[in-house]
C-alpha cells in the first residue's frame, strides 16, 4: 500500500497546449490544465455538470513526449503525484497553488 499513499489518477481533456520551459542543463519542464467533468441529477431531477480544472505537470522525458504529442482539446489519462508549492507574484502577494506530477500518461483521442 506504500504506493497508494500519494497517488493521483484523471483522465479529462486538455485545456491548453503544453507550456515548455527548457532550463540551463537542458531539462524540461511541461505544464497543461485538464478538466474532468462530472455528472449527476439533483433533487429535482435536472442533470448538473460539473466540471474540475487540474494543474498538471511533466518533467524531463515526460515533459518532451507531452510537448511533441498533446494538444488542446485532446483526452488524456494521468498517473502522477499531488504536490504542492507556494510563490510570490509581481506584488508581493504569497500564492499556493497544488499541482500533479506525472509519472506516466496516455494519450486517448481528441476532440472531433
Amino acid at each position: 500500500m506504500t504506493a497508494l499513499k500519494n497517488s493521483v489518477r484523471l483522465i479529462g481533456n486538455l485545456g491548453m497546449d503544453p507550456e515548455v520551459k527548457t532550463f540551463d542543463n537542458n531539462r524540461k519542464l511541461a505544464r497543461i490544465s485538464i478538466a474532468t467533468t462530472d455528472s449527476y441529477k439533483n433533487d429535482k431531477g435536472e442533470k448538473v455538470t460539473d466540471t474540475q480544472w487540474h494543474n498538471i505537470v511533466f518533467w524531463g522525458a515526460q515533459a518532451t513526449l507531452a510537448e511533441s504529442y498533446l494538444k488542446k482539446g485532446d483526452a488524456v489519462a494521468i498517473e502522477g503525484k499531488l504536490t504542492s508549492r507556494n510563490y510570490n507574484d509581481k506584488d508581493g502577494n504569497k500564492r499556493y497553488m497544488t499541482e500533479i506530477v506525472v509519472n506516466e500518461f496516455v494519450k486517448m483521442g481528441s476532440k472531433a
